[in-house]
């Protein structure tokens, strides 16, 4: 319904902030943009049910001029964003307001960063209403923005269970004709092997598992048709060794994990879905008998009942007061994977199962905010990395001491993953240390992890953390070199979220400390400590403040822009992209008055010089492929830090020759499992584009969700050209797999149409947008199909019957 009352109903005419948004988007009476007619008001969608208004947020961003949200710092939301919310104040005159899902964007506005204040557009536009906010119990980071800047009370709520991926198509066939090969290597050889490098070819895995010469080094491509002609030898020996890597990266494959479907507010889970999540905490710790045994434990049931039926599924004799201890033992020796603490094990899945009840809880904590009672807080996290201690859900959720960071785990396995990291760089490049490593500093992963990203810095820089007598972190020291096993220190730019630098600003300020510190230690030699190499190259330039290395948005603004732009389809090529993240994040932080300073000639002398991108990912629900902000930080910072080498070469010969352009190589670092051993970019989205997007299991998931399933493949697909456009991951296989899965499957196809036909073009769209950007190299035929599916789902969109 129209608003009523004029284009800006509510605000006063003299209002700083009504001055503001007429500065932006011209005079209210005459603004003819988003759902606004001039003179008329703007549009509020939304279905009524009694005394419950349900409707969707309005779109932030400014479409049809993305440049803007990019140059235009003091932006204010469209005025039909803003009507929307005065509307629901005294229009609709709402009690309170649930918002649903992480996250919105009204508490991301344009304002103060820590604390509103009446020009703040989050106050203004929520008011006195108070905000029930639903959010995701493992992302404590950003529901700290909805408290602190929407006033939100937060219900938190669980994740989907866990699957693991398992094998299809190409892969399942590939690994039954390694167990034939396995199982009599001698005589199948000669029949298999041609087989088998068709089929890694197909599946795309050549790329993952290369079959290498073991005599020159080469990397072949090797075929059936290849073999026969006698173009390319392969001993038994090279391809016994070929086949066992090929049947390692399989298992990989196989059992990685993904979030299968999506999360039912309030709802338990089955018996099915809670042996989901057992068997992904535990892994080999509970045997699959164990799992499904208190998977399907009864309500009032606890682990002695678990145990006995255990002991009666094996016949065994019931434990007795002189045999206990025993029959426990064998028990657990039977269904537990081994290792030590296997009852306590046991003891943990039951506590688990009975906590996964009560999400349950998740409605009640809903209904408990808006009757005005207390919500119970609890601390967020992520149950496969934080343990039960997450559950149950239902819960106003917090985060973590800021002064305590990193805590002494998370600074180990810090030190552990840059070590790593740098291994990995040095075997890639002669032995040869990366000069500059581009480091991302993220609110989630950082209170999810304890800082572990913090220790990344402080072990690449070489440094540790002093505390004080009560356990607060006070300073962060430099190692002397001659401690440091020979190595140099490394520079490192710290690309901060704006959840981080707001709400770490403690961290901040030692980071900058550090720096400025390391910079300025004239004793060391500066090719052993290149935070001062690069220093005194700056200021040989005339820079100011060459130690700053932590940058971020303006203050008080969030986000690199650089999804809108793809969202769009507004830019060119990648370089346009860098460029966009670059503006965005010039911006410098530290200790004393460096809040957001302006250092463009920093950011982009440190661009020259990084060699490596490190990204950590925290969760198994939330992988590169899955969200935009991934490629829009470590996709749009490999495309800035490339265009800046190609532009230094370009300016000088001499720069290019004492720095010769090589792309920018970037490492990503898993953290919610054991093991830290980090993968290059290129193998991580390989991995997640076969276990997720083009995975049948994955994909029935989502669709069978309906609406927002398909919205969740519609996002993936953005994600899959954002990648392409920032770190150039173009690789035929996914889009041809992703098209037999979503638009040449006719069952798939209409499924989706019919649950979610905008999310459904913007399949189409963007298959068609990869096709004409060079991304893809998709037949005349698949063009057309594409092309013809598009303009009949546009038509229907538009209320016009093109199919019977």
């Amino acid at each position: 319904a129209p608003t009523g009352g004029g284009p800006m109903p509510f605000l006063p005419s003299p209002d700083v902030l009504v001055q503001k948004m007429e500065a932006a988007w011209g005079k209210l009476e005459s603004y003819n943009g988003l759902a606004t007619v001039p003179g008329k008001g703007s549009f509020v969608a939304g279905l009524r049910v009694g005394n419950v208004f349900i409707g969707v947020q309005p779109a932030l961003g400014v479409e049809g001029d993305p440049m803007r949200l990019l140059f235009e710092r003091d932006l204010t939301p469209h005025p039909q964003y803003a009507a929307y919310y005065k509307y629901l104040q005294h229009g609709l005159g709402a009690d309170a307001v649930v918002h649903m899902g992480m996250h919105g964007t009204v508490e991301w506005l344009p304002g103060s960063p820590l604390g509103n204040t009446g020009l703040s557009w989050s106050d203004q536009l929520l008011g006195a209403m108070p905000n029930v906010y639903v959010y995701a119990a493992n992302n404590p980071s950003e529901s700290i923005i909805a408290k602190r800047r929407g006033y939100g009370t937060i219900v938190s709520h669980n994740v989907p269970p866990y699957g693991r991926a398992g094998l299809y198509r190409q892969t399942a066939e590939l690994r039954e004709l390694l167990g034939d090969y396995r199982g009599d290597p001698d005589t199948t050889e000669g029949a298999l092997r041609g087989p088998i490098f068709d089929l890694v070819a197909a599946a795309g895995l050549d790329a993952d598992c290369p079959f290498v010469d073991d005599t020159t080094g080469a990397t072949l491509r090797v075929t059936s048709e290849g073999l026969e002609a006698g173009e390319v030898a392969v001993s038994p020996e090279a391809f016994r060794a070929y086949a066992s890597e090929l049947f390692t990266y399989l298992g990989v494959l196989e059992n990685r994990l993904f979030s299968e479907g999506l999360h039912t507010l309030g709802g338990a889970p089955s018996d099915a879905a809670a042996a989901q999540y057992l068997s992904a905490y535990f892994g080999e710790k509970l045997s699959e008998a164990a799992v499904a045994a208190v998977s399907g434990m009864g309500v009032t049931e606890g682990v002695d009942d678990v145990r006995t039926l255990l002991e009666r599924s094996l016949a065994l004799p019931s434990p007795s007061a002189s045999s206990s201890a025993s029959s426990s033992v064998q028990v657990e020796g039977v269904f537990e994977g081994g290792g030590s603490g296997g009852g306590d094990a046991l003891a943990e899945a039951v506590e688990i199962r009975s906590l996964l009840r009560r999400n349950v809880e998740e409605l009640a904590g809903v209904v408990k905010a808006l009757n005005g009672e207390y919500v119970l807080p609890a601390v967020g996290g992520d149950l496969l990395r934080d343990g039960p201690g997450v559950l149950p859900t239902g819960r106003n959720i917090h985060a973590l001491d800021p002064y305590r960071m990193p805590s002494p785990a998370a600074a180990d396995r810090g030190k552990r993953v840059a070590q790593a990291i740098l291994d990995q760089h040095t075997a890639a490049n002669d032995g040869a240390y990366p000069e500059t490593v581009s480091v991302n500093l993220w609110g989630l992963d950082a209170i999810k992890t304890k800082g572990e990203s913090v220790g990344i810095v402080l072990e690449l820089v070489g440094a540790r953390a002093v505390k004080e007598g009560t356990g607060r972190v006070v300073r962060y020291e430099l190692i002397p070199l001659d401690e440091m096993r020979g190595r140099p220190r490394i520079d490192v730019l710290c690309n901060m979220s704006g959840i981080f630098r707001d709400s770490f600003a403690n961290v901040v300020g030692l980071l900058d400390d550090l720096f400025q510190r390391a910079a300025g230690a004239v004793g060391e030699d500066p090719q052993r400590n290149f935070i001062r190499k690069h220093a005194m190259e700056m200021e040989a330039a005339g820079i100011d403040n060459a130690s700053a290395r932590l940058f971020s948005n303006p203050p008080g603004d969030y986000g690199s822009m650089v999804n809108e732009r793809v969202g769009t389809g507004a830019w060119e090529d990648g370089r346009e992209l860098g460029d966009t993240w670059a503006a965005r994040n010039a911006f410098s932080y530290g200790k004393g008055a460096e809040r957001g300073a302006a250092r463009p000639e920093v950011l982009a002398a440190l661009l020259r010089s990084t060699e490596r991108v490190v990204q950590e990912v925290d969760s198994v629900e939330y992988g590169l492929t899955d969200i935009q902000e991934y490629y829009a930080n470590t996709g749009a910072i490999i495309a800035a830090a490339n265009a800046a080498k190609e532009e230094e070469g370009a300016d000088s010969a001499a720069a290019a020759a004492r720095r010769p352009f090589k792309p920018v190589a970037c490492s990503i670092v898993e953290t919610f499992g054991e093991d830290v051993t980090p993968r290059d970019l290129e193998e991580t989205l390989r991995l997640e584009y076969r276990t997720k997007l083009l995975n049948p299991r994955w994909a029935d998931a989502m669709a069978s969700q309906g609406s927002g399933g398909a919205y969740e493949i519609s996002q993936r697909m953005t994600a899959l050209v954002g990648w392409g456009a920032t770190a150039g991951f173009t690789e035929d296989w996914v889009y041809d797999g992703a098209h037999e899965r979503y638009v040449a499957d006719e069952v798939m196809r209409e499924k989706l149409r019919r649950a979610n036909p905008q999310a459904f073009r913007n399949v189409l769209r963007r298959m068609l947008e990869a096709a004409g950007r060079g991304m893809w190299g998709a037949d005349e035929a698949t063009l057309a199909q594409l092309r013809q599916l598009y303009a009949e789902t546009e038509d229907e969109l538009e209320g016009v019957k093109t199919r019977p």
